[in-house]
């Protein structure tokens, strides 16, 4: 993101490449049962998704909520496309969405409420003003309607053995996301940011992945798209000058050898919040 209120697809950290996309696509099946383990979304018929990318959240609550229309809002065109192209194939998404290219924080709806349920995912890390988006959804909600929103909260990062270039390079990914307006950590800050813009039954949530020798299977499938994610900044860091092509090389290093150490361990804990309209 930019330092101005407004979202720019050319500074998203992540980029819009092929290869990023389908990792989005990996990420949202990997990390499924854990994100959607206690939403119930049972009760709503029209849902607003902002943020919705590529679609790999929008596939998972169609299937997950069969009586949902979605309703998916994001500001990259590209993403879009990509999102319609990848829905369109699915038989149960049929007549059911609704994707729309436009900036959360100033959303082209009425006033009126329309939707009655909202869904945010690895969304606010990378907007400027993330009260103005979850005012803008507020104001788009009916009375009474729930919010849930997952988060990152990058400073809870761990992994056995010791990796100093991986933990100097990851300080230097979120330090990025801070200078293009993001937050890393505004997993922690999700209560505040919910009860600062008047949402109600407030709850937040740690979910965690702590993973051992007690399964290796998860554990090292976990590694490989841990690795993935991390290398996913590359090319922005590279540009930005936040890091060089020897660090880089060196994060692959140590990702190699924590994947083939027996006694590896692996450590993140994002968060989850919940909240209705009144």
């Amino acid at each position: 993101m930019t330092t101005s209120a407004e979202p720019s697809e050319e500074k998203y950290l992540h980029g819009y490449s092929t290869e990023e996309q389908q990792r989005l696509y990996k990420q949202a099946r990997f990390m499924e049962n854990k994100i959607y383990s206690d939403i119930d979304f049972s009760t709503v018929t029209n849902l607003l998704e902002v943020g919705c990318g590529v679609g790999a959240q929008s596939e998972i609550l169609l299937r997950r909520f069969p009586q949902i229309h979605l309703t998916g809002l994001d500001y990259s065109e590209k993403q879009i496309k990509q999102a319609e192209s990848y829905l369109s194939t699915i038989p149960y998404a049929t007549n059911r969405y609704t994707l729309l290219q436009g900036n959360a924080m100033d959303m082209n709806f009425d006033s009126q409420a329309q939707f009655d349920g909202a869904f945010l995912c690895w969304v606010l890390e990378h907007i400027p003003e993330p009260a103005r988006v979850l005012s803008e959804v507020r104001r788009v909600l009916k009375p009474g309607s729930p919010i849930v929103i997952t988060e990152v909260l990058n400073s809870s990062f761990f992994v056995e053995p010791y990796s100093p270039s991986v933990l100097q390079y990851w300080m230097r990914f979120n330090d990025l996301q801070y200078d293009m307006s993001g937050d890393p950590f505004v997993g922690a800050k999700l209560g505040n940011l919910l009860q600062s813009v008047g949402y109600q039954r407030i709850t937040t949530e740690p979910k965690t992945y702590h993973l051992d020798n007690r399964n290796p299977a998860k554990r090292a499938e976990m590694i490989g798209f841990w690795t993935e994610l991390l290398l996913s900044g590359l090319p922005q860091l590279l540009e930005a000058g936040y890091v060089d092509a020897e660090l880089a090389d060196k994060v692959r290093e140590e990702m190699h050898v924590v994947a083939k150490n027996p006694n590896a361990v692996f450590f993140y804990t994002f968060m989850q919040a919940k909240a209705y309209t009144s």
